[in-house]
């Protein structure tokens, strides 16, 4: 069985559970043991189960080489636990496994995970002021607009101003946004474009959006200091003084400027114990138990880190801006230990990058419910949040642009045209992202023509216009897309087919107007010979 990626989606922590155990019950060696002057068929030893199972997890693309051994052990005690796996006399249910020479099987069947139901997160409809009623002052009549979609006669109406037929126009004022009206189009906005980078559908199996506080995505892109750091309005919300000077310790060392103690052996140990500790005892990870599900999502675009890390910028936008300045703060300091040659080593056993993962996964990324591979999916994520810390936790510009050109839009001065179901509430505008030359050429080629094409098979199509109009909008259609024209009707035989010529009936043909007419007797004389 072949490992596969598992993208972004619902349950994504569920999938990638279910595929570990198939790929684990098909790659693991299974032989005879002896243990205590008796055979067991088709077992395995402890530590060859480590073995497997660690080697099958590092050459994952959904998990990589930065899984210890360590992590491996966790894992096997938590199938021991949910009887993926059973000891030789068939028990389980405990946490007991420890990398040895034990030996255990396979029960008859693993119990993969089944896809709960989540109840469906009601969509919260985002209520913008009503843009087309007049300012006070100067009365102008109301030209009602509504939202309709593009149809063969709503395109005659937006061309007649190429034939010369221009209707009436007048201008209508919008109200001014208030700033809640602004906080709502940066929510509606931001999670638009965090569905489409995921991919999805709809982000409501991975994100209640009614627990997203748009006033926290304003602050963290606006409230920020030179260094791009999220600034709090609520001061009794910082980091403590110590806390902070202690990070800055160890992310500046040697040049401790902060500590005016002097140091001993050792002390950097203690330093960073004392950051762990403080972190370690927080009730809730910093990017929060309602925003799990959104980041186990972005994991799977890990094959794609530009894509992850255009995700993960916008999913940190969602976060308290007290979380977002602490993870900010949190991982700046992981990255800048991790790769501080200067630093003695923190700890004996374990690389210094290795050591940042396992003590502060579990603070920054968890599930409120016990999930079996909370662990794994934590220290996947701060890796990536390590090498990519400068980009990830800044505020993503092209965003920032969109939305601010689109509040400036919804601001302006409209023109309406009497009669014309026209300029509807704008549509957020869309983003855009690297492709191949291939792609480019293919969508040159085909995006702009589908729905021209779709257009002129409407017109084409409408009984309920005439004749006339219908050949009147053919031809004005042909000359503005000769080309969508061209392919729709290649020759003039197949244009000629819409409109068969009308056949002029003949007048039956009487029987006796085939004959001779009647023609009177005429005697011819006779000679004899």
């Amino acid at each position: 069985m072949e490992p596969r990626l598992v993208g972004p989606g619902p349950y994504r922590a569920t999938r990638l559970w279910n595929e570990i155990i198939e790929l684990f019950r098909a790659g693991m060696p299974l032989r005879k043991h002896r243990c205590r002057f008796k055979s067991y068929e088709r077992c395995f030893k402890a530590s060859e189960a480590v073995e497997c199972l660690h080697e099958l997890l590092g050459s994952n693309q959904n998990f990589g080489p930065e899984v210890t051994r360590d992590q491996t052990v966790k894992l096997l005690k938590k199938f021991l636990k949910n009887h993926v796996i059973e000891d030789i006399k068939g028990r389980w249910g405990k946490e007991d496994f420890e990398d040895d020479s034990h030996l255990y099987r396979f029960p008859p069947s693993s119990p993969l995970k089944s896809y709960p139901k989540k109840p469906t997160c009601g969509k919260e409809v985002i209520k913008f002021p009503d843009w087309n009623e007049p300012r006070a002052g100067p009365s102008q009549e109301h030209i009602p607009v509504k939202s309709v979609t593009m149809n063969s006669e709503m395109w005659y109406k937006r061309h007649s101003i190429a034939i010369g037929e221009v209707p009436a126009c007048k201008l209508v004022f919008r109200r001014e946004l208030t700033q809640a009206n602004i906080e709502e189009i940066w929510k509606s906005m931001t999670l638009s474009q965090l569905q489409k980078v995921l991919g999805l559908d709809s982000l409501d199996e991975v994100l209640d959006t009614k627990l997203v506080n748009s006033k926290h995505i304003v602050q963290n892109v606006y409230n920020v200091n030179k260094q791009g750091i999220v600034t709090l309005e609520d001061k009794s919300k910082e980091l403590p003084h110590w806390i902070l000077s202690a990070m800055k310790c160890l992310a500046n060392w040697p040049s401790c400027t902060d500590m005016k103690q002097p140091t001993y052996s050792g002390f950097e140990r203690d330093v960073f114990k004392t950051i762990v500790d403080y972190f370690g005892q927080m009730k809730e990870p910093l990017l929060t138990f309602h925003f799990f599900d959104i980041f186990v999502s972005v994991l799977g675009l890990l094959q794609k880190p530009s894509k992850a890390v255009e995700a993960l910028q916008i999913s940190c936008l969602l976060l308290p801006p007290e979380n977002r300045k602490r993870l900010q703060l949190l991982v700046r300091m992981m990255a800048r230990i991790s790769v501080n040659q200067d630093l003695p080593r923190l700890s004996e056993s374990v690389r210094t990058r290795t050591l940042m993962v396992q003590a502060f996964s579990h603070c920054i990324l968890c599930s409120k419910d016990e999930i079996d591979l909370d662990e794994l999916l934590a220290a996947k994520l701060v890796s990536f949040l390590m090498d990519n810390c400068q980009e990830i936790l800044s505020v993503p510009s092209a965003l920032k642009s969109a939305i601010e050109d689109h509040v400036v839009h919804l601001q302006r001065v409209q023109i309406k045209y009497s009669g014309a179901d026209s300029d509807a509430a704008l549509p957020p505008p869309s983003f855009c992202h690297q492709i191949t030359t291939g792609e480019f050429e293919y969508q040159r080629a085909t995006g702009s023509q589908e729905p021209l094409a779709a257009l002129l098979e409407e017109i084409v199509m409408n009984k309920e216009i005439s004749v006339k109009d219908k050949k009147k909008k053919l031809k004005q259609f042909q000359k503005s897309y000769p080309e969508v024209y061209r392919v729709r009707f290649p020759s003039p035989e197949t244009e000629a087919m819409l409109f068969p010529e009308k056949t002029k009936q003949k007048p039956p043909i009487l029987m006796w107007a085939l004959k001779r007419p009647f023609q009177p007797f005429h005697r011819t004389r006779s000679f004899r010979m």
